[in-house]
């Protein structure tokens, strides 16, 4: 049995954070938490790039005949 997929990505719910953290301070520069979240967004940008990256590999010459949609 699979995995239930969350309704919201966590790529979104780490933007939507680092967001509205970001209009609540007034120096964002110096706040460690706003700096984690900002390191955790990246660190899902970089695994969503590098799976795709994998699964265009993995496609062949299939994957330019046929590009997969982003999710």
């Amino acid at each position: 049995m699979a995995k239930k997929q969350a309704a919201e990505s966590d790529e979104v719910k780490l933007k939507k954070k680092v967001a509205a953290t970001r209009t609540n301070h007034s120096n964002p520069e110096g706040d460690a938490a706003l700096r984690s979240l900002k390191k955790r967004l990246k660190r899902e940008q970089r695994k969503r790039r590098a799976l795709a990256q994998r699964k265009k590999r993995a496609a062949g010459s299939k994957g330019a005949a046929a590009p997969s949609a982003s999710a």
